[in-house]
């Protein structure tokens, strides 16, 4: 394959990285606003009554994470923040699967999967992201590996320096030279 053509594999998969990061984003703010503006209706259909606070609270943390997504120029660190919320609401449906009763532990177990669905979308979207970034820094980096820095080889700098002078602005002024070693 051409360097060309992998160029260009490599742009489209970046591109389609983005898009599914986008997309993330987006779905991240939908849901944030159905678990803020109707924290009951769905603590209630899956069995987590009580827990309404709780659902409000992650749906601005999913707001603020489909925002960041959108908004930030790197999107790997609220995806990553995403992947953690994930593992909170797996561990707050278990919760609702383990205290529902009939259709609301049916509903808990649907949202488990499709939450480990979401989570799994997340993590390799979030590989993606990190592996695009070793690429860019890769191709950014600069090898000094055949340098080191001397003119010349080491033998023949040897004593090079031997006849150097400090110049005089570079010396400690007199009257800040210590007592006895002004000359």
């Amino acid at each position: 394959m051409s360097g060309r053509a992998a160029r260009r594999r490599g742009e489209r998969r970046a591109d389609t990285t983005l898009g599914l990061a986008q997309g993330l984003g987006w779905f991240s703010i939908g849901l944030g606003l159905a678990e803020l503006l109707a924290p009951h209706a769905v603590s209630r259909s899956l069995g987590l009554r009580g827990h309404e606070k709780l659902i409000a609270g992650y749906g601005v943390r999913e707001i603020v994470a489909g925002v960041g997504i959108l908004a930030s120029r790197d999107p790997t660190p609220w995806i990553w923040g995403r992947v953690a919320g994930d593992a909170l609401d797996i561990g707050t449906l278990a919760g609702g699967l383990a205290t529902g009763r009939g259709r609301e532990r049916g509903n808990a177990g649907l949202a488990i999967a499709a939450v480990a669905g979401v989570t799994l979308l997340d993590v390799l979207c979030g590989r993606a992201l990190g592996e695009r970034k070793i690429t860019e820094r890769k191709r950014l980096a600069r090898d000094y590996g055949d340098r080191r820095g001397m003119p010349k080889p080491a033998e023949a700098m040897r004593g090079a320096a031997r006849d150097f002078e400090v110049p005089r602005d570079f010396r400690i002024p007199d009257p800040l030279r210590p007592w006895g070693s002004a000359a």
